[in-house]
């Protein structure tokens, strides 16, 4: 029965890739082949090579009960799809495979992850839901066989949403982080086992209240970054307040210290960890190389979607390399990524005086390095504007302003559906914007300031919307000299 529901399945996108249509498709972020794509799930480093799961449906654009979508690459930039590793339909996962992580012991795969279950008829939460913690095992890496439940029920009756977990190994034993919400507060529970059937309830290594740290925080990570303590996490029902916490959703971390009876002591407040319109469900593996790198979901609930008429909906961000300034989480594109650059020309702007000026670089997959001269820029804003049409009417915009003293994305005028400005602060005393612009056909991640800052959103401008053109307002905006490359289109 198991192997006739991926079968099923996998016919399902068969059928739905002729229909597919590709003026949104990303040429080398990953995403889908059809349907429905959300967060990353299971990232490992197996057998040489690199495996990323996510959320995913595959009859339909929009989301569904949950299955794994399973994906694969050797170097980061070139991945290849793989049949789907997990399917709904068994009494502890009967309505959804939900986001878990993944881990190697000796030469086996396994695959941790939240059974979902509606108690109701109508897929109604109010209704009721039961969620327990599954397993399943692979000795190729391809085909998965399901151990069932290994965690049967939340630690506390009244803890109905439980989900989640991260798995890693510390000190010889497996720990597994999960997310939970009891009443209206988020937890940070934690399990400990010798083998990965049986787990120990160590307890809530941190509790929030619902009016400062949100009612659930999903997508729990905990792993050590230059010998500190990180803990990564998705929290829902923050307000905006000032510059943040504008998304439906938001993604950030905490750092403290994570000690052996599974206590979590924060040393910082929540800082989100990417500033733009899309980005959730932040996951990291640890690379063989030691590096820590982190994929997010590229994407936000209730956020326009306009791929879902082209049959597919949903990527994942570019691969990024986590390191710690201080008490600060930040982030660079995986060395990798600059085998994407294809031919390449100096980016040469110079002094704007109040003016626009049309540069001969043009493209929808493209990385841009320059920087923006504070010193002797007098302009109340300059900056870039991407993606543009012929007549203007659509373009990105990535800006300086100098009275809010902030780098700004404003895609109000982005393409289908989409509006909204995010934008990060500039220390009084910094003279010069360093940044790293990577473009795709329905996407822009900005890195400001060598990962200081990341701003990552979809944008849907027409195909044809592929000008580029430097802008300073009301006064002289000074660029400094950078670099284009086109990027390679592969199709993913």
């Amino acid at each position: 029965m198991y192997t006739a529901l991926l079968d099923e399945a996998h016919h399902a996108i068969e059928k739905t890739l002729p229909e597919r249509s590709d003026d949104y498709r990303l040429a080398y972020h990953l995403a889908p082949p059809a349907g429905w794509m959300n967060d990353p799930n299971g990232l490992v480093h197996f057998r040489g090579e690199y495996h990323v799961f996510y959320q995913h449906h595959p009859y339909s654009p929009q989301w569904g009960p949950m299955y794994w979508g399973h994906a694969k690459s050797t170097d980061l930039v070139h991945w290849e799809h793989l049949p789907i590793a997990l399917a709904p339909g068994d009494p502890y996962d009967r309505d959804g495979c939900f986001s878990g992580s993944a881990v190697v012991v000796e030469d086996t795969l396994y695959l941790i992850y939240t059974g979902h279950i509606w108690l109701g008829d109508s897929g109604n939460e109010e209704q009721g839901i039961r969620q327990v913690q599954c397993l399943a095992s692979s000795n190729d890496g391809i085909n998965f066989t399901k151990h069932g439940a290994v965690i049967e029920a939340a630690p506390h009756p009244d803890i109905v949403h439980f989900r989640d977990p991260k798995v890693w190994q510390r000190d010889g034993q497996w720990w597994m982080a999960l997310g939970a919400r009891l009443g209206d507060d988020p937890q940070l529970l934690l399990y400990r086992s010798q083998d990965l059937y049986h787990w120990d309830y160590l307890g809530c290594a941190l509790t929030g209240q619902r009016e400062t740290d949100g009612y659930m925080w999903e997508c729990p990570d905990v792993f050590t970054l230059q010998g500190r303590e990180v803990f990564l996490y998705s929290p829902q029902g923050l307000e905006p307040i000032g510059y943040e916490h504008w998304n439906r959703f938001q993604n950030g971390y905490r750092l403290g210290r994570l000690d052996e009876t599974g206590g979590f002591t924060p040393a910082t407040d929540f800082h989100e960890i990417d500033h733009g319109h899309d980005f959730y469900a932040a996951q990291t593996l640890l690379a063989p190389d030691g590096r820590r790198l982190l994929w997010a979901w590229l994407d936000m609930w209730n956020s326009p979607m306009p791929s879902q008429a082209h049959q597919w909906c949903g990527a994942l961000s570019l691969p990024r390399e986590l390191f710690l300034e201080g008490d600060q989480l930040r982030m660079r594109p995986a060395r990798e990524l600059t085998a994407l650059r294809q031919s390449g020309q100096a980016l040469t702007i110079g002094s704007l005086e109040a003016q626009s000026q049309v540069l001969d670089i043009r493209g929808a997959l493209l990385e841009l390095e320059f920087g923006l001269e504070l010193t002797g820029s007098t302009a109340e804003r300059f900056g870039l504007a991407l993606r543009c049409s012929e007549d203007r009417g659509e373009q990105t915009l990535v800006y300086f302003d100098a009275m809010a003293r902030r780098l700004v994305l404003d895609r109000q005028h982005s393409g289908a559906g989409v509006e909204g400005i995010r934008s990060v602060p500039v220390a009084p005393a910094q003279t010069r914007i360093a940044l790293r612009i990577f473009l795709d056909r329905s996407s822009i991640e900005i890195f400001v300031d060598d990962g200081a800052y990341s701003l990552s959103s979809r944008i849907y401008p027409h195909p044809d919307s592929l000008g580029i053109s430097a802008f300073a307002v009301n006064g002289r905006g000074i660029f400094k000299e950078g670099y284009a490359w086109q990027l390679a289109d592969l199709k993913l």
